[in-house]
């Protein structure tokens, strides 16, 4: 069977280092969601003197469902904080609240790995649920052909992981920048606290390269034994 032959064991140091992510940042979040930032400012807050600061009044900021499934939309220049970051007071909120502004600094300043991570966006939605169906097919009917133009459609969502690392690790260093800047982190432990938070979130995106890298040598792999 194509997904159960031992080629899957390519995928070993992957699967364990996503588990290892899932794990840092479900632990390190819970305890920094616990920890009250001094300053007693909320998510929204937060954004808002952030974004105040740096001329970007114009974004809005929306309560949205979901947990840690803030996120920024540049097209939309909107601020998507859920509800816990929202009104939350903790150390994690503001830490992630800071990183999805330092989104919104990239695309003001037109950071290239953001503006070229935006622009594969389409290409690799379509090369990523074309991929595997093609390669499986001509795994099966033993076509080359049909395989090497899967492994050619799962190569972009490998680049699209690949760009998408400089992007969310500058989106950090900004937020810790932000914090202290605007002083709403000022003392060493405060800081050293939203630093963890953020490299437990950068890992996750650290293991989602690793998994679509090794699942791309996998299907070469195959290809070569065909």
């Amino acid at each position: 069977m194509f997904f159960f032959d031992s080629t899957i064991f390519i995928l070993i140091p992957a699967i364990i280092l996503t588990l290892y992510a899932q794990y840092k940042i479900k632990t390190t979040y819970l305890k920094y969601s616990k920890i009250l930032a001094k300053n007693g400012l909320n998510g929204k807050e937060t954004a808002e003197e952030l974004l105040s600061r740096h001329n970007l009044s114009n974004i809005k900021i929306e309560p949205i469902e979901g947990r840690l499934s803030d996120h920024y939309d540049p097209r939309q220049k909107k601020l998507g904080l859920s509800k816990e970051i929202y009104y939350g007071k903790s150390l994690a909120a503001q830490g992630i609240v800071a990183h999805e502004i330092g989104h919104a600094l990239q695309d003001a300043k037109n950071y290239f790995p953001l503006s070229l991570r935006s622009n594969l966006v389409p290409v690799t939605n379509i090369g990523s649920r074309m991929a595997i169906p093609l390669f499986l097919i001509g795994f099966i009917f033993s076509s080359p052909a049909l395989m090497d133009i899967g492994i050619i459609a799962f190569s972009l969502a490998v680049l699209f992981q690949l760009v998408t690392l400089p992007v969310e690790f500058d989106a950090s260093k900004r937020a810790v920048n932000l914090l202290v800047g605007a002083n709403i982190v000022s003392d060493t432990e405060e800081i050293n606290s939203v630093k963890k938070v953020l490299s437990a979130a950068a890992l996750t995106y650290v293991a989602a390269t690793s998994v679509a890298a090794f699942q791309l040598l996998r299907l070469i792999v195959l290809r070569n034994r065909r």
